[in-house]
């Protein structure tokens, strides 16, 4: 046999199985689906009364859009997030 045919075999050998384990290395394995998450099986409860009525705001959903209550809490809250003084501090 021809020593450059011999060559040019393994040559092509070569890229062959490198094109094969590139691929192969490309593939990733499914994703595993993610456990579902379940509810909090107690409240903890929270120091700050502002986050309790955000909380309960929370559970109303779109009601709570309408709800004073709950209007004059995320208003507090943004207050308190832009660091505005509370209307007891402003004297």
């Amino acid at each position: 046999m021809d020593p450059a045919l011999v060559f040019r075999l393994a040559a092509a050998g070569f890229v062959a199985t490198a094109v094969v384990v590139a691929v192969l290395g490309q593939r990733s394995p499914p994703p595993s689906p993610a456990p579902a998450a379940s509810p909090p099986t107690t409240m903890v409860a929270t120091a700050d009364p502002h986050q309790a009525a955000l909380r309960q705001c929370q559970s109303l959903g779109a009601a709570g859009a309408e709800d004073s209550e709950c209007l004059a809490a995320w208003a507090r809250q943004r207050d308190r997030f832009l660091g505005r003084p509370q209307p007891s501090q402003e004297r």
